[in-house]
């Protein structure tokens, strides 16, 4: 029965309720970003075909950007971590569109981390921190082949950045700022480890991460070396990372810090791109000058580290300076620059081998490669392992707030397959399904009570993402879907909460024992809502 003061009470429940939907939403409100190009399968494109465009010029997880000019061309690699193909290489002509060449890495080394792509008297170099170590791979064409890793035996350094000096002698700089000094082939060292620089110190009142200089870019311009490094650390607030500069006349210094230091840095929250820095200046082809560095999507974490174009000038005195501001507006496009393709499809038929562009491994053994096969138009996958966590998942990163992607598993007798979306082995969800049952993921644990009796060993499950939420469907026919009752919230998927640096990828399962065949894999993306 009602009670003359119940409508009174039901308002004071709306008003309660709006106010605690209100406070959190205003909290973490993003501010309002102008909507990005749609390309291939809607996925978003930097190049507004206006004569501007709109960052990132990368979508997705692509941290670290090592950047190459040659000639008319441009090359760019990324921190591959636990994947596998992996360094992969990346080719534009005009800086903002780019599309994939393919991996130059397929031997497990552990986690790749920052890299430096270099060419040198007519040979190309990457120069990679993994495991322990650094390695050295080399090739005569960008497109390879690539040789074996070559172990040059460096311990406790990241980040190389190669660099010849004025005696025409090479050398790799390191986080520190130390440096080694390379053979002539730049295939073995020549000299001792050695600090050369006591990097810029920022303000001790500024909110980062912790001090951790890196990522040491040094060229020469003019009668100037210029040396671009990071410090503030790459994660942590948003205000963490920045970009700082220093040069002198002689490789082996002294090295004078740019008065204007930070040149670049992410000074609010407010802003659309977090933790901005691991910059490295390139020259655009009008002969300009531009700076290619990664950051954080305000908002968007999960998505990894994404790569960022900015323009910059020199002063008078010979400094750099960056002239993007926060990038939260549409830029004008590098002059001179002759059209490429952008982006790929992610969709896939699996009638060709997309290894390392598309598809890796997630932490895989020596001989992970062994597990897969193509076989009309499907690709047959070994279970290993008996949990998801377990199976080192066939991942794929994706550069879109929100999107849908599906897939059709048929699974062998004994084993389960699935579609997760996946940051590492402590952070996961998904949907999967063996001949006789439906598995739920949540949590980074398969929900027992949850698990589901079914018949039949072939199944379509879609996910759709939408700016974090997210919501699953499964279907035996691949036309009539079934929402899954528990819908997921994956906003805290990062770095941040759980490490390593990575991003939340669309991922494949196969454990237990057989195999599972996947076929008509399927990507979209959704229209950004803001």
């Amino acid at each position: 029965m009602n009670t003359p003061d119940q409508p009174k009470r039901r308002g004071l429940l709306k008003a309660a309720l709006a106010g605690a939907v209100a406070g959190p939403i205003a909290a973490s409100a993003r501010p309002a970003a102008p909507r990005p190009a749609q390309g291939i399968e809607g996925q978003r494109k930097a190049d507004l075909g206006n004569g501007s465009y709109l960052n990132p010029i990368i979508s997705g997880d692509h941290p670290d950007p090592t950047i190459l000019k040659d000639g008319e061309d441009y090359y760019m690699t990324f921190s591959s971590f636990f994947s596998y193909p992996g360094a992969v290489i990346w080719h534009s002509r005009d800086l903002v569109n780019w599309a994939p060449i393919g991996p130059a890495l397929s031997k497990p080394l552990g986690s790749v981390w920052a890299m430096d792509l270099v060419k040198h008297k007519g040979r190309y170099f990457i120069y990679i921190p993994a495991g322990e170590s650094i390695y050295v791979i080399h090739a005569d064409d960008i497109k390879g082949p690539w040789s074996d890793p070559v172990d040059l035996k460096i311990k406790g350094c990241i980040d190389p950045g190669h660099a010849v000096g004025e005696d025409g002698k090479r050398y790799l700089f390191f986080n520190g700022v130390r440096r080694i000094a390379l053979s002539d082939d730049g295939l073995a060292t020549a000299g001792p480890l050695e600090k050369v620089y006591e990097p810029w110190h920022y303000p001790k009142d500024w909110v980062v991460e912790m001090f951790a200089p890196e990522g040491p870019k040094v060229f020469r311009r003019g009668e100037w070396f210029y040396l671009v490094a990071a410090v503030g650390g790459t994660s942590g607030p948003p205000t963490s990372h920045m970009v700082t500069v220093a040069r002198s006349r002689s490789i082996h210094g002294p090295w004078v810090d740019c008065p204007s230091n930070p040149i670049l840095r992410t000074q609010s929250a407010d802003e659309p791109w977090w933790s901005r820095g691991h910059a490295t200046p390139v020259e655009g082809p009008a002969g300009d000058w531009w700076l290619v560095y990664h950051g954080y999507e305000n908002g968007f974490r999960t998505l990894g580290r994404q790569t960022l174009l900015e323009p910059m000038e020199w002063t008078k005195d010979g400094w750099p300076r960056a002239k993007g501001g926060t990038l939260s507006t549409p830029l004008p496009k590098p002059r001179g620059g002759k059209a490429s393709p952008a982006g790929f499809a992610l969709s896939d038929d699996f009638s060709t081998n997309k290894f390392g562009t598309q598809w890796s491994f997630f932490a895989p053994g020596p001989d992970e490669m062994k597990r897969v096969r193509y076989e009309n138009r499907s690709l047959l996958i070994a279970a290993k392992g008996q949990t998801a966590a377990a199976s080192s998942p066939l991942t794929c990163i994706v550069g879109d707030r929100s999107y849908e992607a599906s897939v059709e598993l048929e699974m062998s007798e004994g084993a389960q397959g699935g579609l997760l979306l996946f940051y590492n082995e402590r952070a996961y969800c998904g949907v999967g399904f063996s001949p006789t049952h439906m598995y739920t993921y949540t949590h980074s644990e398969e929900q027992s009570w949850m698990r589901e009796a079914t018949a039949g060993s072939t199944v379509h499950i879609k996910v759709v993402n939408r700016e974090n939420i997210v919501t699953w469907h499964y279907s035996r026919d691949g036309k009539n879907w079934t929402q899954h009752p528990w819908q997921m919230e994956v906003s805290g998927f990062h770095h941040n909460v759980f490490g390593g640096f990575l991003s939340l990828k669309i991922g494949l399962f196969s454990t237990g024992t057989g195999t599972v065949r996947a076929r008509s894999f399927s990507y979209k993306g959704l229209v950004q809502a803001s």
